[in-house]
């Protein structure tokens, strides 16, 4: 199996912060990788950017078009249908992510961890002029789920995490709003054995562009996912060891 790191990057107009979130990337990140820039129409302003850096002669970089359904989730699943195996990153192209983390991160999925969280809420990690609304419910969430269900990390909405490849392929997807598949991807990796850990991190808010985050007309499908971490766990001979 390719240790390579498949970075995958969900636009939607976000030329005038990606120059700088590629500067982050390659600054912070040592390893081996590729990195998928998946935008859903040809008129996105991100698209000429990286064309222009791509003609530049930067080979790890490649365009995709959404081939899914437009949006966040098509995007993130079209990206996950590019990468082989290994694992996959996934980051906001808005300079939210705590880069330096990465390489945390992928030591964790290297010692055998599936999921690997950039956690927030746990000691270390926090969050810097974020919405105050969004913050307290995705607090609430991942913490109770943290110390009622089990769950071994205190950010389970958090976008910024590795993925096994192989893992993924194990999960139907069934998200269709927004960014409740990081929840919905967490919670299964849970309820189906495999391993999760946590390193912390900042998330900073947007200071470029423009958010398409939309909290009351997805929270539905939040608690959909919320509640569904309470079934039964079950044991994964995968994985190697009983729940």
């Amino acid at each position: 199996m390719t240790d390579e790191l498949t970075i995958i990057i969900p636009v939607y107009n976000e030329g005038a912060a990606f120059p700088e979130l590629w500067s982050e990337l390659t600054a912070h990140i040592r390893s081996h990788f590729r990195a998928l820039v998946i935008y859903d129409f040809e008129e996105d302003d991100t698209v000429p950017v990286v064309q222009a850096i791509v003609s530049g002669g930067e080979s790890r970089l490649r365009l995709v078009k959404n081939a899914i359904r437009r949006g966040v989730v098509g995007a993130i699943v079209t990206g996950f249908g590019q990468a082989e195996s290994g694992p996959v990153l996934v980051v906001m192209a808005d300079l939210s992510d705590d880069l330096a983390q990465v390489g945390r991160m992928l030591e964790l999925y290297r010692q055998g961890f599936h999921v690997v969280v950039g956690s927030r809420y746990m000691k270390g990690g926090r969050i810097v002029n974020g919405p105050i609304v969004k913050q307290c419910l995705s607090q609430l969430a991942g913490v109770s789920l943290f110390w009622l269900r089990g769950l071994p990390t205190h950010d389970a909405t958090n976008a910024f995490k590795i993925y096994d490849r192989e893992m993924l392929k194990s999960f139907t997807i069934e998200s269709t709003g927004g960014f409740e598949l990081n929840l919905e991807l967490t919670v299964k990796a849970f309820l189906a054995g495999y391993r999760i850990a946590e390193t912390p991190a900042v998330w900073r808010n947007r200071t470029v562009g423009e958010s398409h985050f939309a909290l009351w007309k997805w929270l539905p499908l939040y608690l959909k996912w919320y509640f569904y971490a309470f079934q039964p766990r079950r044991k994964n001979p995968r994985v190697g060891h009983s729940l």
